[in-house]
This record gives C-alpha cells, sequence and structure tokens, in this order.
C-alpha cells in the first residue's frame, strides 16, 4: 500500500540525494579554484617617490632620475637566498599631445635589473645591462634598486619646439623571466604581484630644443 507524500511532523529532515552532495561539493571546489586564480590587486607594492627629467650630462638627450618606494615580501626574499634571480624592470614613455586624435607615443624605453644571490661568495649581485654591483646585505642592493639615475630616455632630435608633450614612468617585477615553476606560483601568489601605478612626470619646455 503507497502513502502519500506529506510534510515532516517530528522535525526530522529528508536525506539530501547523493547527487545534491555532489553537485555541492563540485560548487565548493569551483569557488576555490576562482579564489585562488584570481590574482590580487598590487598597485600599491611599489610607489614611485619622484620622477624628473633633465638634460643628459653630455648634452646628448634627456636623462630620467627617479626613486621608488617597496619591500620585498618573505617569499621573495627567500626566493633570492635559495638563488632565485629577481628581475625589476623600470617602463618610461613619452607622448607628444594632439587635440585632433589619441596622442603619439614618441618614445618607449624600459631598464631591467637583475637582483640575486651567491652562495658561494655570499654576496647579493644587482646588475643593469653589462655592470653589476656586490653587496653584503639584501637590503644594501635594495637601496641601490629602488634609485634610477642618469638613465638617458630620450635622444637628441626626438623632441621638437612648438608640439606640448607629456611622460610617465613606472616599476614591476617581471615574473615571465623566472623559472617555470615561479611563474605559475606568480599567477596565484599576491607576493610575486610587485607593481607601481604609472607616474607623471612633467617635461619642462627648456627640456625641448
Amino acid at each position: 500500500m503507497l502513502r502519500a507524500a506529506g510534510p515532516v511532523l517530528d522535525g526530522a529532515a529528508p536525506k539530501a540525494s547523493p547527487v545534491r552532495h555532489m553537485l555541492c561539493a563540485a560548487l565548493l571546489a569551483l569557488g576555490a579554484l576562482f579564489c585562488l586564480a584570481a590574482p590580487a590587486s598590487a598597485s600599491d607594492r611599489i610607489e614611485v617617490r619622484s620622477a624628473e627629467l633633465r638634460p643628459a650630462a653630455d648634452g646628448d638627450g634627456i636623462d630620467l632620475d627617479a626613486t621608488f618606494d617597496f619591500d620585498l615580501p618573505w617569499t621573495l626574499e627567500d626566493a633570492v637566498s635559495r638563488g632565485v634571480p629577481l628581475y625589476f624592470v623600470v617602463d618610461f614613455e613619452l607622448y607628444r599631445s594632439r587635440w585632433y586624435w589619441f596622442d603619439e607615443r614618441r618614445v618607449a624605453a624600459s631598464l631591467t635589473y637583475r637582483l640575486s644571490y651567491s652562495p658561494l661568495t655570499r654576496e647579493y649581485r644587482l646588475a643593469r645591462g653589462t655592470l653589476a654591483l656586490p653587496f653584503d646585505t639584501l637590503g644594501e642592493a635594495l637601496a641601490v634598486l629602488r634609485r634610477v639615475s642618469n638613465w638617458t630616455v630620450v635622444e637628441r632630435g626626438v623632441l621638437t619646439p612648438g608640439p606640448s608633450y607629456w611622460a610617465q614612468v613606472r616599476m614591476r617585477l617581471d615574473t615571465t623571466q623566472l623559472p617555470r615553476p615561479f611563474q605559475i606560483g606568480a599567477i596565484t601568489s599576491r607576493d610575486w604581484t610587485l607593481l607601481s601605478e604609472w607616474r607623471n612626470v612633467p617635461v619642462r619646455p627648456d627640456l625641448v630644443r
């Protein structure tokens, strides 16, 4: 004899089906995956403290001087001490203003620093191009890394009198140059996302000649 279904009177909850349990578990796992995969914004991890354009010492172009403020998260300090080099890139762009169309980019330059540690000599090294300097401590190396000077970003003849120009600069950790396993980890870890916002750099009229 079949019994008609009715409300539960004794307070006992009906049992959930196995399919429902599996669906809930799948949704929870998917949500956790999205939380891990979403990179956290870290635009405030590096701050551009100052940036100035000035005539090059040899009179052949325009140099950029800039200072940055940041600290390495423990994860990055540990990676460097284990022999993983870190690459920091300073990006510079200069535009010519145009009222009738998008501003024209006249200069795009990048400067790369390589921060590394040698267990053999127990020294930190900071390389810029072919120039590499040794340091006894990480703090000493970072002090130099935070300051960019005498970087020629505009060659002679690029700027002409008349138009108005504006420029910007930023610093970032280039995770594309990390070893492959660390590139994968950088996607899901905030510690590996070091980036500053673009900072406006005034282009004085006396620089355009």
